[in-house]
């Protein structure tokens, strides 16, 4: 009988080659194809793409001065691959680092956790930001350092120690914006903070990249195809802020030594004339390679320099918001302009008491805001929401006031071009449902009527509650940009916003804030120049109260509208008042005279004492 055992293992045999040829046909395909380290090495033999990085957007003021530019400056690179017979001593000493500083580099570079991109065959980052002037020893020793490249940068530059709040910084692209947008690789740089990071995507351009052609030994030999595959990069958009520089200035000069912020709109459009949050700090700190540490010193500063108390803080906005008030009684018909309430020094009812300072009652409305009187509001929350007449419940009042509030630009954020913006507080009836377990009534939540309690606004709502009083019931969104080169900004920061109270009530509200400024709580910023129409805010607080103004001008051409907060400045009229005054007059004017020279003086020398600090 034949046997076929041999004629099996034939085609055994065969299929296991066959099989053996198909897989490293398919693994061959998949290096050639898929495999981007493969394609990497491949093309590193040939061809060495060079990126030639865009000159970033520069940023001028709202009068043309140049507030942010860029200055020469050169990154290192290095082909891991391609470093032979390197002298480290040399070069290190070359670039003026040590041993340890160019062991611990090359270690970083090739750690794949914190340089997620990297590969032995592409250029990675060896050292940044180095200046002109000392790259040029460098640059003179390079044929000698194998495997090293120099690819040109720039180094952004601000020209004056003002608004960095206001401008931001850039610095070095971390894992997550690398991941969030592959339009950058490890040692790229992006907008950190301000109208750099907001504006980043208008400000960066676009790269470019010139590929050239090597020989066998790595040697350039010009570009592929004579520049047939090369990109020029597009330069980023130039910016102008609506930012008035001078305003910006005279506005930290006068925060000096305090804690708080000023905040300045032009009502009719929305521009923001100046931002500025005290403490701060000098622009150019966050240059090149200082950057870092400067910031971690600032990171530990007790007095938090680096947050932008304009958009960031929340405070209680004390009388200033009496207007909001004032504007939503008379929308309802909880009263009219002659509708007056008693003040025995303050709101009494039963054992409860709102306090108030010494001033004739019982008063209507306009000489109500222009003395600031606490009575007057507290009983007009008071009835709003305990008329069962016209809202059904507590619940349903309550909500009526909250929809107002929101309707003015409170609780939610305004939508200003900038990052981080909080959105402060107005409570609504769930919350008091759920703050009080037992229940509440109007009495419970008295506070607020006068800008105390559970309110809390930034400093940007109030100066945007000054522009829509200004407009007479409107306001635009609050924007920092006010042109873009070649383009326009968003339409979202053009939108007009109108409130559920009608234009002829708010008449009656400048009528008191003018009032207050001819005899009440705002005389000090009374002019015979213009009309300002102001409103005091003195918002407790557990230690000292908070100094506020609130307040525009002209009266019926307004240019601008402002909002002052001296954190435990005391009175508003201490410092909000003769602060906004000011700041007022500079804009308007163009200048001090003499005599406001000589207070702005004054006021740029009056320290705040917190804490154990004197800043």
């Amino acid at each position: 009988m034949k046997d076929h055992s041999h004629e099996y293992r034939k085609f055994v045999i065969g299929g296991i080659a066959l099989v053996i040829v198909v897989c490293y046909i398919i693994r061959l395909a998949f290096l050639q194809l898929m495999s981007e380290d493969y394609k990497a090495h491949a093309d590193s033999n040939a061809f060495l793409n060079n990126v030639i990085f865009p000159s970033r957007g520069v940023i001028y003021d709202r009068n043309g001065e140049l507030l942010v530019y860029n200055q020469p400056a050169y990154d290192i690179m290095v082909v891991m691959r391609e470093v032979t017979d390197l002298d480290t001593l040399d070069f290190c000493s070359t670039l003026g680092i040590t041993p340890d500083d160019f062991d611990h580099k090359m270690e970083v570079i090739k750690d794949r956790s914190r340089n997620p991109g990297y590969s032995s065959y592409t250029q990675q980052l060896f050292m940044s930001q180095i200046p002109a002037e000392e790259f040029s020893t460098f640059q003179e020793k390079l044929f000698r350092y194998h495997g090293f490249y120099v690819r040109e940068r720039a180094i952004r530059r601000y020209n004056f120690p003002y608004a960095a709040h206001v401008l931001g910084d850039v610095a070095e692209v971390s894992p997550k914006d690398i991941e969030l947008d592959d339009y950058y690789e490890s040692g790229d740089y992006i907008g950190k903070q301000g109208v750099e990071r907001s504006y980043e995507p208008i400000l960066r351009g676009k790269k470019g990249v010139q590929v050239l052609l090597r020989d066998a030994r790595g040697r350039i030999q010009g570009h592929y195809k004579n520049g047939a595959f090369d990109q020029s990069p597009e330069p980023g958009k130039n910016i102008t802020l609506s930012i008035d520089l001078e305003l910006q200035k005279l506005g930290e000069k006068l925060m000096r030594g305090k804690m708080g912020s000023i905040v300045a709109i032009e009502p009719s459009t929305g521009e923001v004339l100046c931002m500025v949050s005290a403490p701060s700090y000098d622009a150019r700190r966050m240059e090149g390679k200082q950057r870092g540490k400067n910031m971690v010193q600032m990171q530990k500063d007790p007095m938090k320099p680096m947050l932008n108390r304009a958009i960031l803080g929340t405070y209680p906005p004390g009388s200033t918001f009496k207007t909001s008030q004032a504007l939503t009684f008379l929308q309802e018909g909880v009263i009219t302009g002659s509708t007056a309430y008693p003040c025995s020094r303050g709101f009494r009812f039963g054992r409860l008491k709102v306090g108030c300072h010494g001033h004739a009652a019982p008063l209507p409305l306009v000489p109500a805001i222009a003395t600031s009187c606490n009575g007057y509001f507290c009983w007009g929350l008071y009835h709003m929401l305990s008329n069962r007449t016209k809202y059904s419940t507590l619940h349903e009042a309550m909500t009526t006031w909250k929809d107002y509030m929101v309707s003015m630009g409170f609780g939610y954020k305004l939508g200003i071009d900038m990052p981080s913006e909080a959105r402060g507080m107005i409570p609504n009836a769930d919350y008091y449902t759920n703050a009080f377990k037992s229940g509440w009534s109007p009495l419970s939540i008295i506070s607020i009527a006068i800008g105390q309690g559970e309110v809390t606004l930034t400093p940007l709502q109030i100066a945007n509650l000054g522009a829509t009083i200004a407009n007479r019931g409107y306001y635009i969104t609050p924007h920092v940009v006010k042109s873009i080169e070649h383009g326009h900004i968003a339409d979202s920061l053009t939108v007009k916003h109108t409130t559920k109270v009608d234009t002829k009530y708010y008449e009656m509200v400048v009528a008191g804030m003018r009032r207050a400024v001819l005899g009440g709580t705002c005389k000090s910023a009374n002019t015979g120049m213009y009309e300002v129409c102001g409103k005091t805010g003195t918002a407790q607080n557990r230690g000292h109260d908070h100094s506020v103004f609130m307040g525009f001008a002209p009266m019926n051409e307004p240019k601008i509208a402002i909002a002052v907060y001296v954190e435990n400045g005391g009175f508003g009229a201490h410092f909000g008042v003769p602060i906004g005054a000011l700041m007022m007059e500079q804009f308007i004017n163009g200048k001090l005279s003499p005599g406001s020279q000589a207070k702005a003086e004054t006021f740029a020398n009056k320290r705040i004492f917190y804490g154990t600090r004197e800043r």
